[in-house]
């Protein structure tokens, strides 16, 4: 079975789809903006991944946060509990890190169910 990769670069895809498992991650492309407007940037550019690969949102199966500060969190939570579908929250996973852009306060690692 072949894996198929959205825009494949060098470094990185934009996605990576298995047998119908899609893993991509969204970080925010400005950072130089606050916690809710960096989420807000991240939920929109993974729904069009998801559209990208014949998902949505509602076939999400697990999402790992990497946030920096855990004084978000209460933001975040409250952007993903809006985002998601009643009833669809995927498994997930909160960590607090250090990442290598020191304006980038999230990250979110993807996996979802795809056609």
């Amino acid at each position: 079975m072949n894996i198929q990769r959205l825009n494949p670069a060098p470094r990185w895809s934009d996605a990576t789809v298995y047998r119908g498992i899609a893993h991509f991650v969204e970080v925010p492309n400005n950072t130089d903006c606050s916690m809710d407007e960096q989420i807000a940037q991240i939920l929109l550019q993974a729904e069009a991944t998801l559209a990208a690969i014949g998902s949505d949102k509602s076939r999400l199966l697990s999402a790992t946060i990497y946030i920096t500060h855990k004084e978000n969190v209460p933001a975040l939570n409250q952007a993903w509990e809006a985002w998601l579908p009643a009833g669809c929250a995927p498994s997930r996973a909160c960590v607090k890190v250090e990442l290598l852009d020191p304006a980038m306060l999230v990250e979110i690692a993807f996996v979802a169910a795809a056609d």
